[in-house]
């Protein structure tokens, strides 16, 4: 059973303003864990290709894409595209585009190899990216662009999103809302930023669980054990795909929820199995958030020696 572990250089050129937490460090300190712990050895690397337009307009709006390209700077420095906390330098784009492509590859080398596994360490992360508004730092949904290809160029009727970053992934929620080859699973803390995800909305099968600050391994572990993985194994996805979002952990500032490496394994393995009595055992897993560097590196190895 192979890992790939697909990035490309040019994630790390996607530059944000100095103290922003979504910075290229993130991937430096996933690498780092990587080789300190093993792991590098166990898996095959790959280079992402860019995402193609076509493959992004099955997500994103033609407007959209557009206006990103119209705002890419023409110097040096980063601009705010959302009047928030979304930036983009003049290498952004590509970045954005290899964090597409490398799940579109993922999804490719997973359906090609039965009992495969893929992760996709990219930047910037995708999952608050609609179909027409960047936010949360995301410019183009990535994980939304695979599904989407899963479905068109693999022909899936079923294909499950499982999203356990600590923020809720608004922007493949309502990607998907209409979509019921979709169904889209998500733990979150609630109420937090972006204050979506907890009300009740008719549509794609959806399971949002939302959890107050303070939550521990054991509570997280329930609302996936309870209410996810009865969902998913009575929707049998052919293909699963994963919004690792590491910013849950107890050491990570950027939130409040009190999350351990032993957790994302116990998550990753849980999801592992359902993959393989459903999907021939074909994941596909790409970085969300995660801000503290060394707990970042350490959870992304726990979760690899699940995949694997």
């Amino acid at each position: 059973m192979a890992l790939y572990f697909i990035s490309h250089p040019d994630c790390l050129q996607h530059l944000t303003p100095a103290h922003h937490p979504e910075r290229p460090k993130r991937l430096s300190a996933i690498n780092d864990q990587l080789i300190t712990s093993g792991v590098d050895s166990w898996v095959h690397h790959r280079e992402a290709p860019r995402a193609t337009r076509e493959q992004l307009l099955r997500v994103h709006s033609a407007a959209y894409l557009d206006e990103l390209s119209r705002e890419v700077p023409a110097g040096e420095g980063a601009v705010c595209v959302d009047g928030g906390d979304t930036f983009m330098s003049a290498h952004s784009l590509e970045a954005a585009g290899r964090a597409a492509g490398a799940v579109v590859m993922g999804v490719d080398l997973v359906m090609s190899e039965p009992g495969s596994a893929a992760f996709c360490a990219v930047r910037p992360p995708g999952h608050h990216a609609t179909r027409d508004r960047a936010m949360g730092f995301c410019l183009y949904n990535n994980i939304a662009v695979g599904a989407a290809h899963g479905l068109h160029a693999h022909g899936l009727e079923r294909v499950a999103i499982v999203d356990f970053d600590v923020h809720h992934g608004n922007g493949t929620d309502d990607i998907f809302l209409h979509e019921p080859r979709v169904m889209f699973c998500s733990t979150f803390q609630h109420p937090f930023y972006p204050h979506e995800g907890a009300e009740a909305r008719d549509g794609a099968p959806r399971v949002n669980v939302p959890l107050p600050a303070g939550t521990r391994g054991e509570g997280f572990r329930a609302a996936v054990r309870e209410q996810w993985l009865p969902a998913l194994d009575a929707f049998r996805p052919q293909l699963l795909l994963i919004s690792a979002g590491f910013d849950g952990h107890l050491e990570d500032d950027m939130a409040g929820l009190g999350l351990v490496e032993a957790d994302y394994e116990w998550v990753t393995r849980e999801l592992r199995a359902l993959a393989g009595r459903h999907a021939e055992g074909r994941v596909v897993s790409t970085l969300e958030g995660g801000y503290a560097l060394s707990a970042l590196g350490r959870s992304v190895v726990a979760h690899l020696k699940a995949l694997l």
